[in-house]
């Protein structure tokens, strides 16, 4: 599909992608089931990054602001060592700090600065995490 992915990175069943290229993922990286990429607009994965169950990261959009309502794209970019928890939702042009961790069901509109953990619709900081993180998130499922 013209994806630039890791051999140690893991993908598992029921994902969905928009289109077949723009979509880099680093080493031992890990989406799970059930998640949607909308790679038109690039989206790029650093190294040990968990992703859950049915995240939803968005590339693409539509200006409101202009007359003919015209699409767009902007990338998203996430860190090293982030991990995006279930269901969390990353909209078009979001960076994802390195070691950050968007908590479960958060609606991401904004940047997240590296190590900081945020929740809510909007996601907001509620703490920040070590920042001696040194872990290997790669992993394989009995059924991928």
């Amino acid at each position: 599909m013209g994806f630039d992915i890791d051999k140690s990175c893991s993908v598992l069943m029921h994902c969905a992608f928009d289109c077949a290229r723009n979509l880099v993922i680093g080493k031992n990286s890990v989406i799970n089931a059930r998640c949607r990429l909308d790679n038109r607009g690039t989206i790029t994965i650093g190294e040990n990054v968990s992703i859950s169950q049915e995240v939803v990261i968005l590339t693409a959009d539509h200006d409101a602001d202009r007359a003919d309502f015209a699409g767009r794209t902007l990338p998203v970019h996430i860190g090293d060592y982030a991990w995006i928890g279930t269901r969390a939702m990353i909209l078009p042009g979001v960076k994802i700090g390195k070691g950050a961790l968007v908590a479960a069901g958060a609606l991401v509109t904004s940047d997240v600065m590296p190590y900081a953990v945020v929740a809510g619709v909007p996601a907001r900081v509620i703490k920040m995490r070590r920042e001696d993180l040194n872990y290997q998130t790669g992993y394989r499922r009995l059924f991928q």
